[in-house]
């Protein structure tokens, strides 16, 4: 049985692995771009617009909404997603926060070799 380690790592990279984790097929990165393109929340059926089947498109979505990426709402027979905007704005800082740790520690031995 393997054990998870997570918890050796601090909270932010915790975080950032799972915002990773949650982008990390290009299928959900196509369903967040097709919400985002939406001027209110998507009741249709989302596989029309994604060239997956529908089982897998559901599965994507469940995905997104367990990270927190998006909301769905249940309206009569469909659900009505949408981007969770503060979570978008959180991610966008998260990232920006990391990848800008990442550009103060310049690594001069790799640069000097190209």
């Amino acid at each position: 049985m393997t054990w998870s380690k997570t918890q050796n790592f601090n909270g932010s990279q915790q975080e950032i692995a799972k915002i990773a984790k949650a982008l990390s097929h290009p299928a959900r990165v196509a369903i967040l771009q097709y919400l985002a393109a939406q001027k209110s929340c998507y009741s249709g059926d989302i596989s029309n617009e994604i060239p997956l089947s529908r089982t897998t498109v559901s599965q994507h979505l469940r995905a997104l909404k367990a990270a927190g990426f998006i909301d769905g709402e249940v309206s009569g027979l469909n659900i009505c997603y949408c981007l969770n905007s503060p979570m978008m704005i959180k991610c966008k800082c998260i990232i920006e926060s990391f990848l800008d740790e990442l550009n103060q520690h310049e690594n001069t031995d790799c640069q000097n070799r190209k």
